[in-house]
């Protein structure tokens, strides 16, 4: 059926099953939205109409699991993942300067001069604020992974 490992095809029927409210193997277009949403993205009903047009390759009207997993399959493999992760923390390293496992306000400030893009002070407390979830004053490698997602939901055209 698909390319996709067992642990990720038991995490899709997972989310599958916990979305289908109805319980009748399939989604609607309600429920993908709530699945949308779940995931901290913000769809608007026309980008909704069309991801799920494109999903719903028999025509149903319904979303069944085939179906995802099938789109899923096709947009991305295990390895992609892995290689966008441990880019993801190779980056996040940079920031981290000291290896704690925490990007301070000092680091980021000096990572962006090393850059090349001195932040100036207001820059750099909008740019933690943004990024520190919890306040507890650092970015973790998860808030991090966070800010990343975001963005590229927003390329995508989805707003958080």
């Amino acid at each position: 059926m698909s390319r996709l490992p067992e642990d990720q095809l038991k995490q899709l029927r997972d989310i599958f099953t916990r979305f289908d409210l109805d319980k009748d193997g399939s989604l609607t277009h309600l429920e993908v939205a709530a699945l949308l949403r779940s995931l901290g993205l913000k769809p608007s009903g026309e980008q909704i109409h069309k991801l799920f047009n494109n999903m719903d390759s028999d025509g149903s009207g319904t979303m069944e699991f085939v179906e995802l997993v099938n789109c899923m399959s096709s947009q991305m493999t295990s390895d992609d993942i892995l290689i966008n992760q441990s880019q993801l923390l190779e980056i996040f390293k940079t920031f981290d300067r000291d290896g704690s496992g925490f990007t301070t306000p000092s680091e980021l400030a000096k990572s962006m001069t090393k850059m090349g893009q001195p932040l100036s002070y207001r820059e750099l407390t909008e740019m933690v604020r943004a990024a520190d979830t919890d306040g507890d004053g650092v970015i973790s490698f998860k808030k991090f992974q966070g800010i990343m997602a975001r963005s590229a939901a927003e390329s995508l055209g989805f707003s958080l």
